[in-house]
């Protein structure tokens, strides 16, 4: 399990997404510059301890109409290789030094782990509260979900749409979310269900991910 430090993040994470957040496809530009808040979220645990992976919601309050957008991130200790295009930017962690900060769903560790959530053999835990799992988190998949997909010889490719994580050998699609609305999995897709709030305090629920065919 994951340890929540409290300490300080420099830049904080939504200054950080301020800054990445206009150069991306599926970001609905407002004719200003954006500015984040945080919305809700979750985390899961890389087995090998080494890489932070959070599945962050901020909805844009410079918007007349806030959209809210999901961020999954990974923080690691050390450059990702590969994944330049992948990187959302760089923080001094008060306890860990500096952390490199990914778009998740170019980074193998976090997409393996969403696909064992799909198969229930991940635990979401709560995003802020150390050692607390999060209950809130639904899982519409099963044992029979994401069975022989590598998430090391997976690729993604982010549109206006979102992003879809591809993999080797197969038709399967693992489709991040970036845009939230609320609803669930279509077409039989297997997904992760969770909530956010709304600016104006409203719960929200709908999926973060699903997984399907081409």
């Amino acid at each position: 399990m994951s340890v929540i430090h409290k300490t300080t993040i420099t830049p904080t994470k939504l200054e950080l997404l301020a800054a990445w957040l206009p150069s991306q496809p599926w970001y609905a530009a407002t004719g200003g510059a954006p500015d984040p808040v945080t919305a809700g979220g979750f985390r899961l645990d890389d087995p090998e301890g080494e890489v932070g992976i959070e599945f962050m919601v901020v909805a844009d309050a410079s918007a007349p109409d806030p959209v809210a957008y999901h961020v999954p991130m990974t923080y690691r200790g050390a450059p990702l290789e590969g994944a330049e295009g992948a990187l959302i930017g760089t923080v001094e962690h008060g306890v860990l030094g500096t952390r490199w900060v990914y778009d998740a769903a170019h980074d193998p560790v976090a997409v393996g782990q969403v696909l064992a959530l799909l198969r229930g053999e991940a635990q979401p835990w709560a995003q802020s509260i150390d050692g607390a799992p999060d209950p809130t988190v639904v899982v519409e998949g099963g044992p029979g979900a994401a069975e022989g997909l590598d998430a090391a010889a997976a690729a993604a490719a982010t549109t206006a749409e979102g992003t879809e994580v591809r993999f080797a050998g197969g038709p399967a699609v693992l489709r991040i979310v970036r845009a939230l609305r609320p609803g669930g999995p279509q077409g039989g897709a297997a997904g992760v269900v969770t909530g956010w709030t709304a600016p104006d305090g409203t719960a929200l629920r709908g999926v973060f991910a699903a997984l399907g065919g081409a």
